[in-house]
């Protein structure tokens, strides 16, 4: 939130791929990994298990002669300027607000998705990118700028952190208007703040890391922390009906938002006196959560927030298996003591963060040493099946106590073992590194990407066994080398349910448009799990990746509601990117 005016191509982020510029794995001499810079814990040290843990895991050999060459310069299409609309540009809005640079329309024309965007954009192309970007400021000029393209017939496409892992911001194939990538970024303030009422109006283009430092530095917070919390914005939160890591004690966006202001095609949609409750009939602003670039552009909300708790206490539980582990959770969700956040990790997720712990040596090597041998030995936990569970516990000394004590004492029940709040706290901070490590691995020919479904407690084991199955079944089938990779977690409870969090990878060296087949694998397993009881999604929301199963989602007169409301208040498809049930 700083004065100097914002552009994507002249920032501290890596544009293409995911985070930071000075943030990046890289493989030293001796086959130890490291991360670069000072941004995260994991920064600075060597890692030397990691590579045999990837090399076990998918039955491969890494080399550093072996990496794949980004490509420097980058095919971007010539800008398909609509005249009589550009002219109108130049002439009501300063040079500053638009950008045709080359850069800044690629950036603007892709997600995080890997297969479909990222890997396209490193090592080959995309096929159409944005004709202008447009750095919004106001309220004013969004309409202004959303009048000359219903004037116009041009096409907008609301960008928030570009952080999508569905494909969302893929420019639809036939589209032959003049596309506008419209960055919100530039207006991440906060409009105002009544802690009476604990409320606060804040921008859609804040960032939840600029939100949360902004609230922290009063004493307040609004809890919202997705895995993208780092880059992601308000606007985006909404549009995706995102989660947080943290939803068991703030909720998930549709519960810290009170009230959201969007600018469409005719008008502003939002409820004129948002309460903490009302009875008003049908609440229009309900159907802007995972309105997904549809509807119009989101500008502001009015959210929810909470005194910073006094206390923040992390830490972890081993169980021998992931059963025992899943009847942990579900019977902790039936507890009065649910910490903010829980996580369930398999074994493989689990052998996955000891592989990034950094070398030991002297006495810490030592203590780690008799602490295996305690685990494994003393306490007869098996390497190949163990799991751990982490947690975050928040609020006031008595309540974090309390929830500890009782949560520990559940999980003794279970037959778990207490691993500590620095383990616990660990295996949050990885959540952070995983999107570089997907990067740092596609640079040796592995393809990674995390999918994550909504399932009921019933059907948690029949999922994972139904995407593990499928995932080396097609890998078989289509003679992809080595072996698949497949973990998965659970970040979620419900009182009816789990999110489970997959995370798949593959060695594609040698193999011809790789990243197609990827896609149609990871396509292929989705199709599984929604078959085997699973959902289209839980926070990631559907954009184009996962479109071909709506159908399977919202009965037939369902979809035609949503459709006759987007033709009535958008009759000229402005914003057409054309996601969910409105990708073609």
């Amino acid at each position: 939130m700083t004065d100097k005016k914002f552009f994507a191509d002249d920032h501290e982020t890596w544009g293409h791929k995911w985070g930071y510029k000075d943030s990046r794995f890289i493989l030293n001499e001796d086959r130890t990994v490291s991360m670069t810079g000072d941004r995260y814990e994991l920064c600075g040290s060597k890692m030397p298990d990691f590579i045999p843990y990837v090399e076990e895991m998918l039955d491969i050999k890494i080399s550093l002669e072996d990496q794949l060459s980004e490509v420097d310069k980058k095919q971007v299409n010539p800008p398909n300027i609509n005249e009589s609309f550009f002219a109108e540009i130049k002439k009501e809005f300063p040079q500053d607000r638009y950008s045709l640079k080359d850069e800044d329309r690629l950036i603007h024309s892709h997600g995080q998705t890997t297969s479909e965007e990222v890997y396209k954009i490193l090592y080959s192309t995309i096929e159409r990118t944005v004709d202008l970007v447009f750095y919004v400021e106001s309220d004013d000029e969004t309409k202004q700028l959303i009048n000359l393209a219903k004037e116009h017939k041009v096409c907008l496409v609301p960008f928030g952190g570009g952080t999508s892992v569905s494909s969302a911001l893929k420019i639809p194939k036939g589209e032959t208007r003049m596309v506008v990538s419209v960055d919100l970024r530039r207006m991440n303030k906060v409009e105002w703040i009544n802690e009476k009422d604990r409320r606060i109006c804040v921008q859609a283009g804040i960032t939840g890391s600029d939100l949360e430092a902004w609230l922290g530095e009063r004493g307040y917070c609004v809890g919202h922390e997705p895995d993208s919390v780092e880059l992601s914005t308000l606007g985006g939160w909404i549009a995706t009906n995102a989660s947080g890591m943290k939803k068991n004690r703030y909720g998930n966006i549709e519960d810290i938002v009170e009230n959201v202001t969007m600018i469409s095609p005719k008008g502003i949609i939002e409820q004129v006196e948002p309460l903490a409750r009302a009875s008003i009939g049908f609440k229009p602003q309900n159907i802007l959560f995972g309105s997904e670039g549809n509807l119009g552009i989101i500008t502001k909300a009015i959210l929810k927030i909470h005194e910073k708790p006094k206390v923040k206490k992390y830490n972890s539980v081993m169980f021998k298996n992931w059963e025992t582990g899943v009847e942990f959770l579900y019977n902790l969700s039936r507890t009065n003591f649910i910490p903010s956040s829980v996580r369930l990790v398999d074994n493989v997720q689990f052998r996955f963060g000891q592989a990034l712990k950094p070398r030991t040596e002297g006495l810490m090597k030592i203590k780690a040493n008799i602490q295996k041998f305690f685990v494994l030995n003393v306490k007869g936990f098996n390497a190949d099946e163990m799991c751990a569970t982490t947690f975050v516990m928040e609020g006031t000394s008595s309540e974090v106590r309390y929830q500890e004590k009782n949560i520990l004492a559940l999980a003794k029940k279970h037959g778990g073992m207490v691993g500590g709040s620095g383990n616990g706290k660990r295996g949050y901070l990885l959540t952070f590194a995983i999107a570089y490590v997907r990067d740092f691995l596609t640079d040796f020919h592995i393809i990674g990407e995390t999918m994550e479904t909504t399932v009921p407690w019933s059907k948690i084991d029949e999922v994972c066994k139904a995407a593990t199955e499928t995932l080396f079944e097609l890998h078989a089938k289509h003679n992809v080398p080595g072996k698949p990779y497949i973990s998965y977690r659970i970040p979620q409870i419900y009182h009816t349910g789990v999110c489970i969090y997959f995370m798949l990878g593959m060695s594609v060296k040698n193999i011809p448009h790789s990243e197609d087949l990827f896609g149609n694998i990871e396509h292929a397993i989705r199709k599984v799990i929604m078959d085997h009881g699973g959902s289209i999604s839980h926070h990631h929301g559907v954009g184009k990746l996962r479109k071909d199963f709506m159908d399977a989602t919202l009965s037939d007169s369902s979809i035609e509601l949503i459709k006759d409301m987007k033709s009535a208040h958008d009759p000229g498809n402005v914003f057409g990117i054309g996601n969910g049930i409105f990708a073609k």
